[in-house]
This record gives structure tokens, sequence and C-alpha cells, in this order.
């Protein structure tokens, strides 16, 4: 085991840890903030490579701006609960309210401002673990979360694992923000999602049901420049300021769900998952306020989170699938970016 290096102090005194895994072409960051991917480097040579993926060389600005989520893991629940309020097995939990009365990402408090603890650090592997306590911003049960990334040429691998000692619900994901031009917006980038049905909402971002994707700005079956969705009337993306919305993706198991290509580049990203739902985020709240790496501004869309995960609310809307877990069982969920090129 490699030992992690501090690479920054937080407010509250907290030392930060980083940790570099590197297969030939890709060098990943990992922190124990969040178990955040704070950087993801592409090269074709012995150069310092491409950044595919927004953070901040500034560890203190993952927690000023922690709604942005840059590159964490986040939980217990990602995605939005409605009301900050869940019945599970017939008693209430009142939850930590972040986004107006909703629950968003495990709430104000949620996993990507903890400080996760390095397990297992090596060459091309890394794995992280945080304990949350019974009652965790309204949580039950005592649930030990795992985030394990691997590294393997041209090819990240998340695996996010969590056990509990009490019934409670759980999805995580990570919530990295992908620019494959390495700057600017997202705008040039061409999208696919393998997803015939998706989750219109309503003004709190809480899914009203699932519909059919034809005839709307989410079909995103053929490859769709983003630019041209976020330039849509439609009133959803509207009302999001660009795609904010849960896909539920085709097919079962392990399989490519989306892709992600930068025509001028020539850079191209598969999205493999065996999570039933993508949220599909445009990078709509960037502000341009905060600098990231090599000093440059993140504007708005200049990113796109593509976030795999159990659908939003789905505590409260069981025909959305399954959201608990209960002692004995184990909660798993699998991701893999697979970088290439686009076809010539």
């Amino acid at each position: 085991m490699t030992s992690p290096r501090p690479v920054g102090t937080l407010p509250d005194g907290r030392t930060v840890l980083g940790h570099v895994l590197t297969a030939p072409g890709i060098r990943l960051e990992v922190l124990d903030l969040g178990a955040t991917v704070r950087s993801l480097r592409l090269s074709e040579d012995e150069g310092p490579g491409t950044e595919v993926v927004l953070g901040h060389p500034d560890v203190t600005d993952h927690v000023r701006a922690p709604l942005e989520f840059q590159g964490a893991v986040v939980g217990r629940w990602a995605n939005r609960i409605a009301g900050a309020r869940l019945v599970l097995d017939g008693t209430v939990h009142e939850l930590a309210a972040n986004e107006g009365t909703t629950c968003l990402h495990g709430g104000p408090d949620g996993f990507q401002l903890r400080t996760w603890r390095f397990a297992e650090a090596t060459e091309d592997t890394a794995t992280l673990e945080l304990v949350s306590p019974d009652g965790d911003a309204g949580f039950p049960g005592r649930l030990v979360a795992r985030a394990t990334y691997r590294v393997a040429p041209g090819e990240v691998t998340i695996q996010l694992t969590a056990t509990t000692d009490a019934p409670t619900v759980v999805s995580l994901t990570n919530h990295a923000y992908l620019n494959l031009a390495g700057g600017g917006t997202v705008a040039d980038h061409v999208l696919t999602v393998e997803a015939d049905h998706w989750l219109p909402v309503d003004g709190a971002g809480i899914p009203m049901g699932v519909e059919p994707v034809d005839g709307t700005p989410f079909d995103l079956r053929r490859p769709t420049r983003v630019g041209d969705a976020l330039a849509a009337t439609h009133p959803q993306v509207v009302a999001a300021g660009g795609l904010d919305h849960a896909l539920a993706t085709n097919g079962t198991g392990l399989r490519r769900v989306a892709r992600l290509e930068h025509p001028p580049t020539g850079r191209a990203l598969d999205v493999l998952t065996d999570q039933p739902s993508l949220q599909v985020y445009t990078g709509n709240a960037l502000d341009g306020t905060r600098r990231g790496h090599g000093g440059a501004t993140h504007p708005r869309h200049g990113g796109i989170a593509l976030e795999t995960q159990r659908p939003p609310d789905a505590p409260n809307q069981p025909d959305l699938g399954p959201s608990v877990l209960r002692p004995g069982e184990e909660y798993r969920s699998t991701t893999v970016w697979r970088f290439g090129r686009t076809a010539s």
C-alpha cells in the first residue's frame, strides 16, 4: 500500500489527503474529502495530458461550493427526496433539507463533505470507506459505504458498496463533471443515451412519472449535440436552465448506457453501468466564480455530469424501483468510464 499525501487544509483544520492512480494514458487523483475525483488526465504521449473533469486546485473550494458536488461520491441518497421525508416500514423519517424543502444528495452535510478513510491505495487502485451513523441527516441505520476506484489503460472503474445494521435507503453515485475538450463549455459535445423513457419533474425537481422520450429533447437515442439540447424550448429544459433529468436506461446488468463525444478533438467516452437510471446534468448552476485546473473558471454548462444511480425520489415512489437496503444485504453499484476515439 502506498501512502496518500496531504494536498491541503480545510477551514475547520482537517487535512485533506490525495492519492494518484496511474495506468498507460490515464492519471486519476482521488481525495479523501468526499471520495472525490479531483483530476482525470488523458494522454497519448509522455506529456501532461488533457484534464477531462472539473476540479479545484484549492481543496477549500470543494466545501465553499458544496452544492456543486464536483467529483464527489454523494449519498446517502443520490439525487432528490421530496419534502425531505420518507416512510420506511411504517416509520416516518424526517430528513435534512438543503434545496428548499427537498433533500438533495444526502442533505446539507452529505457524503461529499465528509472525510473518508483510505482503506487501500496502490498504483492503480484506491478504496475509501465512510461510516454514516444511525440518524445521519435523518436517515435510519448505521451505514458503512465504500468507494473503490481502479484504472486500466483508457478506463476507470468505480465500484460503490454499502451495508447497514438497520433498514435504510441508499443510492450512491459519483458526481464528476466531464469536459472532453479540457475547457470551455460542453455545447460542442455530442451525447447519446440508451433510454426510451425519461422522468419529467415538477418545480422542485421531483419526478412526476415516467414517459417515452419520443418527440422531446430527452430523446438522445441518436447522437445529439449538447448545445442543441440546451437550446430547446421544451418547458422542462427552460425551467431547469438546461438538462437536469433522469433517464430510465434500457437493459439490465453492466451495459453501455451513454456515449459522450467531442468531435473537434476526437475524444470519446462510453459510460457503462449496472444502475437503472442516468441523471444527465449540464452544469446549469456553474457560474464561473471559482477557479479550476490551470486557473480557468467553470462557466455555466462547463461540464456534464452523467450520474449512474437509482431513480430520484424512489423511496417515496416505489413504482420507480427498489430503494431499501436491509441488514445482511449489500448495496452494489458499478460504473465504468471507457475512453476512446470518435469514428473517423
